[in-house]
């Protein structure tokens, strides 16, 4: 263990007297790098004011001048919190001293993470009211500033359940109806938290009833959650006139709830028979709106609209689910997160039961609106597509361990998720920022990649397989980069590309979909960030087989990477393998001039052809 990380780990644990022993007779530049960050992120001061060790904060900046502006990383409530000042870290976890003694010695009460949360905010999330007055009521700590979603101190205080903090925020001036990025209120933050009490008291303060970015009003937002308190209060209390409309709605979603999230189709059919009670109430009639058409996915039904279809429902607790959902995509619509998640959901209930055709449906289904609503690369598309993945490799698995007794997946199942990821990468790269160093492009490369090995399981015909080669062409045609600048091809050949969910799918490197990408046009010399070749990753990973497929589809054995080695230079020594390859049976000519033109420092650019130039800077 080094110095740094001793004077570290002392500090973490407390021990005063083996940090005194470490640092003492230190000169100031040796002190300044020993208070400083280690590898992990955070400073000693840091880690002691996060375990509210004060003594040792009080020893790290009065005697060894550590700063108490110093941000770095530290973990709180399972998370990594970056660039986190001391007092943000002392305030959180509601160490009063320490926040105290930090305050004394000049820490800025305001100052941020890297989210921009500020030490007020995260005492106010995890509750520490002591503290929260001593910022406020001593250091006129900003109630107003939000972090990087909008998040105010008060929102933040609402949503954790933090009833006394939200009420002495109130009283000191907080904004009650302030918009976060999303435009939800701390109202929203009451209603989804299911706090009454607080949601009394920012009535109480005119807050008042508005709608969020995706249209939800707070009692809309208690109803997805399931909050029966808040959406009885917010339709019966006077003082908050709520529209038959919008009370109507709320019963009918929070019926929607019940069957999904809190599996009581009883208690759902309770609140859908109010709903109904007030859609027909005072003999005038309020009639839902027309759906604009029958959806396969749902097995073509329709929403209820007599008391008499309601009651039915008791009898086919399936045509309830249905509702549900249909339900839910009428009152949230298509963008809002929670109407695609649950027909997600609904599909994969199905398939725990064996039921795959029902479930593959309403993933398709739930897959369409999410590309038609989300931005490209949403992660809950993602998800979408990494689920395909996983249902489509268990159930070939399963086929071919039971024979023909197994589920059959067809071309057309796999072809229709293959294309639509391919449909996402051109959305993607649509978008005005590069996404080749996303994580989110390269998984979704590396799922495309997984849905076409699968494919190459499933027998086709003439006119399939020239389809599938159509789509993969349209790919490549994007000229997509992962990671480091990996084509598909170079994916393909890629050990790491096997890893993109927690259960196995494809497995990498692929001798089978390495020759459909090379079929379908993929360059074999294509170079990677590091001017690697997918030859040199498929050597990197040991595999001659795949080397040997891409250099017949003309791949150069001696083209170079950036750190002047060839392919075959590294292949493992002790692969067999290896003296089956012989690098000079693939040496033309040409191969050879190119190398002596390097090797000599002869001038050639602007005295040849530009596709010699590129020939040349290959080798």
């Amino acid at each position: 263990m080094d110095l740094h990380t001793a004077v570290y780990n002392a500090a973490r644990d407390g021990k005063l007297q083996l940090l005194q022993k470490l640092l003492s007779g230190r000169s100031r530049e040796e002190l300044e790098e020993l208070t400083g960050e280690v590898a992990s992120g955070g400073t000693p001061l840091l880690i002691a004011a996060r375990y509210g060790h004060l003594d040792v904060v009080e020893y790290l900046v009065d005697r060894c001048g550590a700063s108490v502006e110093a941000g770095g990383s530290v973990h709180f409530d399972g998370e990594i919190i970056e660039g986190a000042p001391p007092l943000w870290a002392a305030s959180a976890a509601g160490h009063l001293d320490v926040v105290r003694s930090l305050l004394r010695r000049g820490a800025s009460v305001n100052r941020t993470t890297r989210t921009n949360s500020t030490p007020l905010r995260a005492a106010c999330f995890d509750g520490h009211l002591e503290v929260v007055r001593y910022l406020v009521g001593e250091h006129q700590a900003d109630l107003e500033v939000a972090n990087r979603h909008g998040h105010t101190c008060l929102m933040i205080s609402c949503y954790k359940g933090h009833r006394e903090i939200a009420r002495y925020l109130l009283e000191q001036g907080a904004q009650v109806n302030r918009r976060s990025a999303k435009g939800n209120t701390a109202l929203h933050d009451c209603a989804e938290s299911g706090s009454l009490e607080i949601l009394q008291l920012l009535l109480g303060c005119n807050a008042r009833m508005e709608r969020d970015g995706y249209g939800m009003t707070p009692l809309l937002a208690a109803s997805v959650t399931g909050h029966t308190n808040i959406v009885e209060y917010l339709i019966q209390e006077h003082c908050c006139p709520t529209s038959r409309e919008a009370a109507v709605e709320a019963l009918e979603l929070l019926g929607a709830t019940y069957v999904d999230k809190k599996r009581d189709l009883l208690g759902a059919l309770k609140h859908w028979r109010r709903a109904m009670e007030l859609r027909h109430q005072g003999g005038e009639y309020l009639p839902k709106p027309e759906p604009p058409q029958l959806v396969l996915a749902y097995d073509y039904s329709r929403e209820v609209n007599t008391t008499e279809e309601l009651e039915a429902l008791i009898t086919d607790p399936d045509e309830m689910r249905m509702q549900a959902l249909l339900i839910r995509e009428r009152i949230l619509g298509p963008s809002h997160p929670d109407t695609s998640y649950y027909i997600r959901y609904r599909g994969a209930v199905y398939a725990d039961s064996g039921n795959f055709e029902r479930c593959i449906r309403l993933w398709k289904y739930a897959l369409d609106m999410q590309q038609n609503n989300l931005e490209p690369l949403s992660p809950m598309t993602a998800s979408s597509f990494l689920s395909f993945a996983e249902l489509f490799s268990y159930v070939l698995q399963d086929r071919s361990a039971k024979g023909s007794l197994g589920t059959p997946i067809g071309f057309a199942d796999l072809m229709g998720v293959l294309c639509k990821g391919v449909r996402e990468v051109e959305r993607a790269l649509q978008l005005p920022k590069e996404p080749g160093d996303s994580a989110q492009f390269t998984k979704a490369l590396a799922i495309i990649l997984h849905l076409l090995y699968l494919l190459e399981k499933v027998e086709c015909t003439p006119d399939q397989e020239h389809l599938k080669h159509q789509t993969v062409y349209r790919l490549l045609k994007c000229a997509p980069r992962g990671k480091n600048g990996f084509t598909p091809l170079h994916m393909a050949v890629d050990a790491e590309t096997t890893n993109v969910g927690r259960y196995p799918v494809g497995r990498f490197p692929s001798l089978q979909v390495v020759k459909v990408l090379l079929d379908c046009g993929a360059d074999p010399d294509s170079r990677d960030f590091d001017n690697n070749t997918p030859l040199h990753i498929a050597a990197q990973n040991n595999c001659p087989g795949i080397m040997n497929a891409l250099i017949e589809a003309g791949a150069h054995m001696d083209a170079t990477n950036a750190f002047k080695k060839t392919a075959y230079e590294l292949l493992d020594e002790k692969l067999l393998a290896k003296s089956t390859i012989q690098p000079f049976n693939y040496v033309t000519l040409q191969c050879l001039a190119a190398r002596a033109l390097d090797k000599n420092k002869i001038p050639y650019k602007g005295f040849i052809p530009e596709e010699l130039e590129a020939f040349i800077e290959l080798h």
